[in-house]
């Protein structure tokens, strides 16, 4: 970036999440550009790109703001900053077409979900230029009105970090309301968030909004079993996830068994999102897509297997996931109580 007044700044993969952080530095100034499915393209082309969150706030900023790209090899080809969202499962392809088309020196930023994306980014773009782990604390919604701009609404909260030590590259990313800090430990962060994640596949499961689940004790206590089994296979791993905005890790299972009444009293950062939040997860059941339970649960398991620890509720989770993804019916709607039966 060295030199660069305003560095072009590729979203490779835009989707919700893509879709809103470009969006939000795109309000700001920023020179950017959406890599997005042409049928999103035409969308935000015709009618703007619609941003609101949990605040209030609700504008529409026009398609002029934004460059928008259907082909990696034009997107990339004068790019300075990537931003990486692509779901775990097409890392590897994406970071091919960055290596192919990108210039030397592009500084390409992972913001996306599992614990991985780094690695593959490094195996298959690393000669290209610099890799940076991201972590966005968030979820969006996206939704589509009738004939009108699609919204991307952020639905949580939470401030965006990223691997300390890249001169210039956290001031450039860091717009209201999209708020971007440094981490010295993005490893530890990295699994901290997946913890978290561990959730989406309740949320998919189950069929009900994230709040809605959350403040019900028996789906805390089965995210908990899950939280608490994947600390114990961190701990055989030598692995110490880092403490970020809110709980200590160690903390979140005990919290998660409080009674409702005095969870809401503790928690109430953890309950602070939109009622109609849902997951990533429950979307791509919704849509007939396979979720990334692989790269989330399936880090876990990995890391159980390796050092030899029993993980039954993780296991019982990915069985149930993967049954979902094979019917192709959307979520299964389980109750918690049938569910707690399915995982024993």
């Amino acid at each position: 970036m060295a030199g660069a007044v305003k560095p072009n700044i590729v979203v490779a993969g835009a989707g919700s999440v893509g879709c809103y952080i470009g969006g939000c530095l795109a309000e700001a100034g920023r020179n950017v550009t959406l890599l997005l499915r042409p049928s999103l393209a035409g969308i935000i082309a015709s009618h703007g790109l619609r941003l609101s969150d949990l605040t209030g706030a609700d504008r529409t900023l026009p398609s002029s703001a934004i460059r928008l790209a259907t082909d990696p090899a034009a997107a990339f080809a004068e790019a300075d900053i990537v931003l990486v969202t692509v779901k775990c499962g097409d890392t590897a392809a994406m970071a091919r077409l960055i290596g192919e088309h990108a210039p030397d020196g592009v500084t390409v930023v992972s913001l996306q979900n599992g614990v991985g994306n780094v690695d593959t980014l490094l195996a298959h773009a690393g000669g290209t230029g610099r890799i940076v782990a991201g972590m966005v604390p968030f979820n969006v919604v996206q939704t589509h009105g009738d004939g009108g701009a699609v919204r991307f609404h952020r639905a949580t909260s939470g401030t965006i970090l990223i691997g300390s030590g890249q001169a210039g590259l956290k001031d450039m990313l860091d717009v209201p309301p999209a708020k971007v800090a440094e981490h010295a430990d993005m490893p530890g962060v990295l699994w901290s968030k997946l913890l978290r994640n561990l959730n989406n596949a309740l949320v998919a499961l189950s069929d009900l909004p994230l709040a809605t689940q959350l403040s019900d004790k028996r789906w805390r206590r089965i995210l908990a079993r899950q939280i608490a089994e994947a600390l114990r296979v961190l701990k055989a791993a030598g692995v110490e996830p880092a403490r970020m905005e809110g709980l200590a890790p160690k903390m979140i299972p005990r919290v998660l068994r409080l009674p409702d009444w005095l969870f809401r009293r503790v928690a109430a950062r953890m309950l602070a999102v939109d009622p109609q939040a849902r997951s990533s997860m429950w979307e791509d059941l919704a849509r007939g897509r396979a979720t990334e339970i692989d790269y989330l649960q399936g880090a876990v398991l990995a890391l159980a297997r390796e050092h030899a620890v029993r993980a039954p509720v993780t296991e019982g989770i990915v069985r149930l996931v993967k049954q979902a993804e094979a019917a192709r019916a959307g979520s299964p709607g389980l109750g918690a109580d049938a569910l707690e039966r399915a995982i024993r």
